[in-house]
């Protein structure tokens, strides 16, 4: 019986700690998309107003589309899969995000700055959150600025409520700094590895053409 205003805690098994399994930390180069030869690739096309995307076919090398980077990262099995792409319409203009929030599969999401410094920022954000044993982190420059540890399952924090939504509202505002433009920038990432809502999405096999239900290929 709880008292009247009590508040229950409630502790996580162990078994649900220590779930981010990685085969190994992805290199820079192995972050990096060999560029198509002529500059025309699937782009995932992500907007603040639906979690539907769009398939479009762009300049990668243009910088008038707001193109970025993002990988998945398999991170239950050890697997080593990594699944890269590009998306347009976060307005990220340096650093790296990264998330194990990622409806279904929860793999890890990341989504890093075009330019050359992109994949190096996007392997420092996976091994922070792997290092935590889940979360969300906002890279730049090679460090860490802003985090939420989810060491349950790599979803939740043991912490209380107010504590975590002061962590979340950091993590968005240096996300911001950025330049990301989208207004929830990490929940509008937990779904671009949902590869059942249309248009086109990304897993740790690839990259998804959601209508087809198939694996397509990046360039063009």
């Amino acid at each position: 019986m709880i008292e009247p205003g009590a508040v229950p805690v409630l502790e996580a098994p162990q078994s649900l700690y220590n779930r981010v399994r990685l085969h190994h930390v992805p290199s820079a180069a192995e972050l990096t998309i060999d560029e198509p030869t002529n500059g025309k690739a699937r782009v995932i096309g992500v907007t603040s107003k639906t979690v539907r995307t769009k398939s479009l076919i762009l300049d990668v090398t243009d910088a008038a589309n707001d193109i970025a980077r993002i990988a998945v990262v398999e991170r239950h099995k050890a697997t080593g899969r990594i699944g890269l792409a590009y998306v347009s319409g976060y307005g990220i203009q340096r650093g790296a995000i990264a998330s194990t929030v990622a409806h279904d599969a929860h793999n890890i999401m990341v989504v890093g700055a075009r330019d050359a410094s992109g994949p190096a920022d996007m392997s420092v954000a996976i091994a922070r959150v792997a290092e935590m044993g889940g979360g969300q982190v906002v890279v730049v420059d090679g460090k860490v600025v802003a985090e939420v540890a989810l060491p349950i399952a790599g979803l939740m924090s043991p912490k209380p409520l107010l504590e975590v939504a002061g962590e979340i509202d950091r993590v968005v505002e240096a996300a911001r700094e950025l330049g990301i433009t989208l207004d929830a920038p990490f929940m509008a990432l937990s779904f671009l590895g949902l590869s059942v809502i249309p248009d086109l999405r990304i897993t740790d096999h690839g990259l998804i053409d959601v209508n087809q239900f198939a694996v397509v290929p990046v360039s063009l």
